[in-house]
C-alpha cells in the first residue's frame, strides 16, 4: 500500500442534542414560578413574543378516575396553530431516553443521580390559591439584623457597641454564643473584661435569652426578665440534667419547696423559650406555591366521580406570537442578515410555546398517574400511602424514568390534604404485610409507629417489641430494629425516654 496523503468519504450516524432539545429538557425540571422567570428573560430577547390572558382552564386539565377505571384524558392544545411552519415535532408529551445521556441518568429506585431525592415528608397546609411571587421573597430580618438595629439605643459607647456587634456575630440560628468568649477576645485583641461587658450588653437586648452560652443561662436569663429567678428557681435551672432524666423528687428535695410550689415552677419552666433565636430563623418559612390543583370531581349528584387534575394557571403566562408585528419587522427588513434574524427569532418564539405546551402535558400526564397510583391516600390519608417508583409510573404511561424524575423534581401538588412534594410520593416498600399482600410504604408505617405512641398511657409506655407485636396485627411485619429506626427518624424517643417525658408532663 502506497503511503501518501488521501481524501475518503465515510457515511456515520450520530444523536445530537440541539439547543431547542436542551431547553425543552431543562423546562421539564423547573417549577411554575421559575418558569415564569425563564419566560420573563426570554420576552426581553425575543421581541415577537408577548403574554396574553391566561389559558382556558380546561385546556391544561386532566381527570384521574379511581384505580378501578385507571383512565386518564387530557384535551388538545391549539398551539399547534402557532407553530407554522415549526410543525414537524409530533404534538405528545416530551419524552427522551436517559440511555442517550451521560447526564441526568434516573438511577429506577426512585431517585435521580442529577437531582437530589426529596421523597421526605414535605407537607404543608395551603389552598388551592397559593401566595403571589412577590410574597415568596418577602422575609422577616435575621436575627443579626434584629439585634444589631437595638445596640444602636442599647449603649452610647461605640467601642461596646462594636465589640457586641462582633458578639451578635458569632450567636447560631437558636441565639447561643457558639464560640468561648476568650477566642472572641483573642480575636479582636481586646481584654476578657470588654469582651464580657460587651456580652452582657448582647443579653439585655431582646429576644430575652440570646447570648447564652448554655441551656441553663438562657432559661436564667428569662427568669431574671421575669422576676421570677429566686434561690429555688437558681437551683432548679442549675438541674436540669435530673429534671430531663426524671429525677424530680430529687430535685424538689434541692429546692426546699413543696409539691405545689414545685409544680408551678415546673410549669414556669415550661413555659421559657430554650431557643429564642429560631422565631428570627428565615430556613424553610417561605410559603410554597403549588404547580399542580387537585380537586374532587362531583357528579350532578353531588357523589365523589374521580379526582380533577389541572396545572397552577396563577403561576402559568401564556406566551403567543405577535404576528402582526412579524408581518411589520418583515417589510421593513431590508438585508440578507435582518431576514435571517427575524426568522432565527420567529423559530426560536415558535419552539418555546411548543415546548411550554409539551411541559403542560407532560406533567399533567405524570401527576395524573400518580393520583391514580395513590388514590387510596388522598382518599384515606397516609396510613394508605403505598410504594411507588419512577420506574412504574413511567411503565405506566410510556415514558422514561429520567422524563418522569424531571416532572416531579421541585413541583409541589396541592390537594384537600395538603400540599406536598411530587416526589414525596415515590416511597420505599418496607414491612411486608403477613399476609403475602407485598410491602408497605415507608411513610405509612412512621404514621401507624406515631399514632401507636400518641395513643399510648403514661403507666403502659410501648416498647420496641411491643410495638412490632401491634404493627404485625395491622399488616406490618417489621424487625424490632426497623421500628427503632423509623421511631427515632420521625423524632420519638425511647421507651425509657418517654416514660420520663410523660412523667414529667404529668408533673407540670
Amino acid at each position: 500500500m502506497a503511503l501518501g496523503p488521501r481524501l475518503d468519504l465515510r457515511q456515520s450516524q450520530s444523536l445530537v442534542m440541539t439547543p431547542q432539545l436542551q431547553q425543552a429538557i431543562k423546562l421539564l425540571a423547573l417549577s411554575n414560578l421559575e418558569v415564569e422567570t425563564f419566560i420573563g428573560e426570554a420576552l426581553d430577547a425575543n421581541p415577537l413574543l408577548e403574554i396574553t390572558e391566561a389559558a382556558p382552564a380546561e385546556e391544561y386539565t386532566a381527570q384521574a378516575e379511581p384505580v378501578e377505571a385507571r383512565r386518564t384524558t387530557m384535551e388538545s392544545s391549539p398551539v399547534d396553530q402557532l407553530i407554522g411552519e415549526a410543525r414537524a415535532a409530533d404534538d405528545v408529551p416530551l419524552d427522551i431516553d436517559a440511555s442517550t445521556l451521560d447526564r441526568d441518568r434516573d438511577t429506577g429506585d426512585g431517585t435521580s443521580d442529577s437531582q437530589p431525592d426529596w421523597g421526605g415528608d414535605l407537607r404543608m397546609g395551603g389552598g388551592e390559591d397559593g401566595p403571589d411571587i412577590d410574597e415568596r421573597g418577602s422575609a422577616g430580618p435575621s436575627l443579626a439584623e434584629h439585634l444589631g438595629a437595638q445596640l444602636g439605643t442599647a449603649t452610647r459607647d461605640p467601642r461596646l457597641a462594636a465589640i457586641a456587634l462582633q458578639i451578635v456575630g458569632q450567636l447560631d440560628d437558636a441565639g447561643y454564643l457558639a464560640v468561648p468568649l476568650r477566642d472572641v477576645a483573642d480575636m479582636l485583641g481586646i481584654a476578657l473584661a470588654e469582651a464580657e461587658a460587651a456580652l452582657a450588653l448582647v443579653q439585655t437586648l431582646d429576644p430575652t435569652g440570646v447570648g447564652a452560652r448554655t441551656l441553663g443561662e438562657c432559661i436564667a436569663l428569662q427568669a431574671q426578665e421575669a422576676d421570677r429567678y429566686d434561690p429555688a428557681m437558681a437551683r432548679l435551672i442549675d438541674n436540669l440534667d435530673l429534671i430531663a432524666h426524671g429525677e424530680l423528687a430529687r430535685v424538689k428535695r434541692m429546692c426546699g419547696v413543696d409539691d405545689e410550689d414545685f409544680a408551678d415552677m415546673l410549669a414556669e419552666l415550661r413555659g421559657y423559650d430554650p431557643k429564642p433565636g429560631l422565631r428570627f430563623s428565615q430556613g424553610g418559612g417561605e410559603p410554597v406555591t403549588p404547580d399542580v390543583l387537585l380537586t374532587e370531581g362531583l357528579d350532578a349528584k353531588g357523589n365523589f366521580c374521580g379526582w380533577e387534575i389541572a396545572l397552577n394557571q396563577a403561576t402559568l403566562p401564556r406566551l403567543i406570537v405577535n404576528r402582526s408585528y412579524y408581518v411589520e419587522l418583515k417589510t421593513a427588513c431590508g438585508g440578507k442578515g435582518d431576514r435571517g434574524w427575524l426568522s432565527d427569532k420567529l423559530a426560536d418564539a415558535n419552539w418555546l410555546i411548543k415546548a411550554l405546551d409539551q411541559r403542560a402535558k407532560t406533567i399533567l400526564k405524570v401527576a395524573a398517574e400518580i393520583v391514580v397510583q395513590q388514590d387510596a391516600f388522598f382518599r384515606h390519608g397516609i396510613a394508605h400511602l403505598r410504594p411507588l417508583t419512577l420506574r412504574a409510573v413511567a411503565e405506566a404511561i410510556g415514558m422514561h424514568e429520567s422524563t418522569v424524575s424531571r416532572v416531579t423534581s421541585n413541583k409541589y401538588l396541592s390537594c384537600p390534604r395538603g400540599t406536598y412534594e411530587l416526589k414525596f410520593f415515590f416511597t420505599s416498600g418496607v414491612g411486608g404485610s403477613s399476609d403475602g399482600e407485598g410491602a408497605a410504604s415507608a411513610e405509612a408505617v412512621k404514621a401507624a409507629i406515631r399514632q401507636l405512641i400518641e395513643a399510648e398511657e403514661p403507666r403502659a409506655i410501648l416498647s420496641d417489641d411491643t410495638l412490632v407485636d401491634l404493627l404485625k396485627g395491622k399488616g406490618f411485619d417489621l424487625a424490632r430494629r426497623t421500628v427503632a429506626k423509623y421511631r427515632e427518624a420521625i423524632g420519638l424517643g425511647s421507651s425509657v425516654q418517654r416514660r420520663r417525658q410523660k412523667a414529667l408532663a404529668a408533673a407540670m
